[in-house]
């Protein structure tokens, strides 16, 4: 359903547009969160260590094959606006064929670098066999995720939003059952919940993949169509490249700050691994009143209402730093008893409340540097946030952990390296919008 935002209450658009939005982030962060806490609870403190550690490693291949489905989700979007029924096919079945050529591309390389990566991430010797397990499944059915992203940029480009959310839900009720299931009754292990993950991921692309296989419209799938059309496969390129590129850096990126925790074992890996797990669910309002303030910023930019659009960014400022701020204080506050539900082990525990307890007093910088790049993204702006982001959550963070480790500053400054980035990345994102031509007044025609 569409949503003109051009007029009437401000906030009750944001409310409208970011509870959807936060409904899906929602079950995205359970499916993520169950693996971890079932090797938790059930195996052992070097399971969930090594389930926790391999998201840098995963995030590298996934999101920079994700960068380039938002590519194609553009081009198909612009190509169902225009009501060009031929173009639109053609995208759509030249996606479809680069995704399972991406596919096996995907499932190549993952099983290549799983070695090399561990490896560079200094990996506990307690830890590495269960990783390896991990990444070796997870990398031989990772098709499932890429076909699901690939047939959910189909349906959302269209303005279909509710099918992949109900199918996402699915994947993860199932993924939650195999879990304990795996685990606890033929008790398997890491080998279990990694199963059970890559199971999930392929019922919920086949799902999506039936569902546009009996579409009758023209972005359904249509099998003996599959082509690679030249032009569909350059725009797609053009679009997603970028984003595949900021993606793939940022998540390795992460692999460093990953090595550095390792440097401190398996307990600290575990307790790093689960506040990862609370801070995604904490930060899920702030990502979804970004998103809608660049939905609002992007409409009445374009319906040349500069005042009204500074007006729902500051709204989104407010709402971001009310919500952020209460459950800030909530994982603060509760944050042994969070840690507990994750792990029984009192060391594990003991790194995870110290983790959010460094952390969460910073929460509120994020509010800035997510919205403001939400709004800038808005007027057209997309390069500058990206250049910024770069900046400050990967080239400057590496910088900062290459000297905590020279100067052996020890585990709080290793721990405040996502603080120090977060403050940096809006301090510049605040002096690029007031600088933007959003708050000078200078209108341009809409991008």
């Amino acid at each position: 359903m569409d949503l003109d935002m051009t007029e009437g209450s401000i906030w009750k658009h944001m409310l409208r547009f970011s509870i959807p939005m936060a409904i899906g982030l929602l079950f995205q962060q359970l499916y993520n969160t169950v693996d971890t806490l079932v090797v938790g609870q059930f195996v052992g403190q070097q399971a969930q260590a090594a389930v926790g550690s391999t998201g840098p490693i995963i995030n590298t291949i996934v999101g920079s094959c994700a960068g380039l489905a938002t590519g194609a989700s553009v081009v198909i979007s612009q190509r169902y606006g225009a009501h060009d029924d031929e173009a639109l096919s053609k995208a759509v079945h030249t996606t479809v064929a680069v995704t399972f050529i991406i596919s096996a591309l995907a499932t190549i390389l993952g099983q290549l670098i799983i070695g090399p990566m561990l490896d560079f991430m200094q990996t506990p010797a307690d830890v590495l066999p269960e990783s390896r397990t991990y990444l070796s499944i997870y990398f031989a059915g990772v098709s499932g995720i890429l076909f699901y992203n690939l047939g959910s940029g189909i349906l959302r480009a269209v303005g279909d939003s509710r099918r992949p959310l109900v199918f996402l839900i699915i994947s993860a009720l199932l993924n939650t059952v195999l879990d304990l299931l795996f685990v606890l009754v033929f008790g398997m292990g890491v080998d279990g919940v990694a199963y059970a993950t890559i199971l999930s991921q392929i019922l919920s692309a086949l799902l999506i993949l039936f569902t546009l296989t009996r579409e009758k419209g023209n972005y359904g799938i249509r099998w003996r169509k599959l082509c690679i059309d030249r032009r569909s496969v350059s725009l797609i390129l053009k679009l997603g490249l970028p984003s595949a590129i900021q993606s793939a850096i940022t998540a390795f990126s992460n692999v460093f700050v990953q090595s550095y925790i390792n440097y401190f074992g398996s307990a600290c890996m575990a307790g790093y691994g689960i506040y990862g797990k609370i801070d995604a669910f904490a930060l899920i309002p702030v990502q979804s009143i970004s998103m809608s303030s660049t939905t609002f910023v992007g409409q009445n930019w374009g319906a040349k209402q500069p005042a009204r659009a500074r007006e729902g960014v500051k709204t989104a400022i407010t709402m971001s730093i009310v919500s952020t701020a209460a459950l800030g204080l909530i994982v603060f506050a509760l944050a042994r008893l969070l840690t507990g539900f994750f792990s029984p082990e009192a060391e594990v525990i003991d790194y995870g409340v110290r983790f959010i307890h460094i952390v969460t007093p910073f929460y509120l910088a994020i509010c800035f540097n997510q919205i403001y790049a939400g709004a800038l993204r808005g007027v057209g702006d997309a390069t500058m946030p990206t250049v910024i982001m770069l900046v400050s959550f990967v080239a400057f963070r590496q910088v900062y952990l290459a000297v905590t480790k020279a100067l052996d500053a020890g585990f709080v400054a290793v721990a405040l390296a996502y603080p120090v980035g977060w403050i940096l990345c809006s301090t510049l994102l605040i002096i690029r919008y007031s600088r933007s031509a959003l708050v000078t007044g200078k209108i341009t025609d809409p991008v």
